[in-house]
């Protein structure tokens, strides 16, 4: 018998933002953001191992405070996914969770679908998920990305752009918009080989890294979810969480 596939979970996690310095610290709810978000990933039943990858020794005690483990990185990383990559060259795994270290609402149940794609189906190098937009505000708005799928679920295109668009709207053809969540799932030699993939034209146009994947030949296992997440990107984000949680808990003691 087989033994079971090793699924490691890393939350990168820096401290500089232009928009939002010590993000990963602010307090939410009583606990800082990054404890709400490993508390979230400890409840999803396929990952076996936790560690948040961070640049900053305020961070890396925080989370050993809180009983997680945590590896200093480096400083120049561009992205969540080279961070990921380090983690990877370190500590061995079957599969990798990339889990922004941004989302404390992140769904348990979203991961765990989005590992079982992979689980179930060998092939599958990359994964992700998606939720259906039922707002059209949201389809128009550039900071919610977007995502197609050809008939086996793989990516198409992402895009902060609203696909796909509706030519003609007196057709009365029911169109239905994916919203992307950046959660990705990996397996090793794909993870490693991402810090050197040269980028093409898409990704700095879009500034979405995502698009690396696709423009040097990588197909994108999409994974629908009916679970939203949100990100913290501003400290306004992080009071509509907490309002969130509160309103949560509040439905839950009723």
């Amino acid at each position: 018998m087989a033994a079971p596939a090793k699924v490691l979970a890393v939350i990168p996690a820096r401290y500089a933002s232009s928009r939002f310095p010590g993000k990963p610290l602010a307090p939410i709810a009583g606990r800082p953001m990054i404890q709400h978000v490993v508390d979230r990933v400890r409840q999803a039943k396929t990952v076996t191992q936790i560690v948040v990858a961070t640049d900053d020794e305020r961070i890396r005690a925080t989370v050993q405070e809180i009983g997680g483990a945590a590896i200093m990185t480096r400083v120049d990383h561009r992205s969540g996914t080279d961070r990921v990559a380090e983690v990877a060259a370190h500590i061995p795994a079957d599969i990798y969770i990339n889990v922004q270290g941004d989302e404390p609402l992140i769904s348990p149940d979203t991961i765990d679908a989005v590992v079982s794609s992979m689980l179930d189906d060998p092939s599958v190098q990359i994964a992700t998920p998606c939720i259906e937009i039922d707002q059209a505000n949201d389809t128009m708005d550039p900071n919610i990305v977007k995502v197609v799928t050809d008939f086996d679920g793989n990516a198409l295109y992402i895009s902060r752009a609203p696909i796909p668009w509706v030519r003609d709207a007196s057709t009365g053809l029911a169109v239905s918009h994916w919203k992307h969540l950046g959660l990705y799932a990996f397996r090793h030699d794909a993870l490693v080989e991402y810090p050197t993939l040269p980028p093409g034209q898409l990704e700095p146009i879009e500034q979405l890294e995502q698009l690396r994947w696709l423009e040097n030949g990588f197909r994108i296992r999409v994974v629908e979810t009916a679970h939203d997440a949100v990100s913290v990107d501003v400290p306004t984000d992080a009071e509509r969480v907490e309002k969130l949680i509160r309103e949560g808990s509040k439905q839950a003691s009723a």
